[in-house]
């Protein structure tokens, strides 16, 4: 993985160019076809995704909640709280995402404050969406 097309993600912005180096070697880049399930709701969470080509849509009890695009990343409510997948995630198009490891998250995390307050920034938000409508 490039540490400069790191960069360029929001989400890392922050991280010195050290970290990006360590992310760069230590996360995967993989292409997904369109159709594809990156996340099953109900299932284990493994890893952590970003998108850095392409849309997935997100999907809870069969209910559109979301369009993700390049920048946006997922994945992590299950992983970091040790929880289930809540939602689908389905590639709506081809994708390029990042593949982060659980360990590799939490390491991420330690090292840059503001990258945590970013995904639990996130997590809040994404609570919100799956709270039942009265």
């Amino acid at each position: 993985m490039d540490e400069a097309a790191l960069r360029r993600i929001e989400l890392f912005s922050g991280l010195s160019r050290k970290q990006r180096r360590l992310l760069a070697m230590r996360g995967d880049e993989v292409d997904v076809p369109a159709g594809k399930v990156l996340c099953g709701m109900g299932t284990s969470a493994h890893e952590f995704f970003v998108i850095e080509e392409g849309t997935a849509r997100v999907v809870a009890d069969g209910q559109y909640l979301d369009e993700l695009g390049p920048g946006d990343f997922f994945g992590e409510m299950g992983l970091l709280e040790g929880a289930p997948r809540n939602a689908d995630v389905i590639a709506e198009t081809p994708l390029r995402v990042i593949v982060l490891s659980a360990p590799v998250l939490k390491d991420l995390e330690r090292e840059c404050p503001d990258l945590a307050r970013r995904i639990s920034r996130a997590i809040e938000q994404r609570r919100a969406w799956l709270q039942p409508v009265p």
